[in-house]
């Protein structure tokens, strides 16, 4: 199991599989059988709400044969009356990997801590920074889409 926490976190070389990796689902998208994620449901907890994350995240996984639940800031509660660990654990039983949008990046690390399943921030919490934007640009021509 691999987090990604923060693209700091990634050597040069596992970011240009990631870019490679993503620009050949982005040629075949639909024409791909595959499906790693068939069987596993996926948490998209966001207390920082975001329309093009929520949804490209959600359909990423389920294009990979992922089903996801969404958790908004009311529903997951996270560092506000359920304590992140608990909260992670308890998900964890039921999930098999998780996307969290929030304003900490300590409430996500502590998260992935006490969940024990994949965990991944779709922002490293920097406005500047968007990890996930730089592999949807890369394979259309390194476009920055602002």
């Amino acid at each position: 199991m691999k987090h990604l926490l923060s693209i700091e976190q990634l050597s040069r070389e596992e970011i240009e599989r990631i870019l490679q990796r993503t620009a050949e689902l982005k040629a075949n998208r639909g024409k791909i059988s595959a499906q790693p994620l068939a069987g596993q449901t996926w948490a998209l907890i966001f207390s920082k709400p975001s329309t093009r994350t929520r949804v490209s995240f959600d359909v990423g996984i389920r294009e990979l044969g992922g089903e996801t639940i969404y958790l908004n800031a009311a529903d997951a509660q996270l560092g506000r009356g359920e304590l992140i660990k608990d909260t992670a654990r308890v998900l964890a039983r039921m999930i098999h990997g998780a996307v969290i949008r929030t304003y900490a990046q300590s409430d996500i690390e502590e998260f992935a801590e006490f969940s024990g399943v994949p965990t991944s921030v779709p922002d490293s919490g920097r406005h500047f920074h968007h990890h996930r934007k730089a592999g949807q640009d890369r394979p259309s021509g390194g476009r920055v889409r602002r």
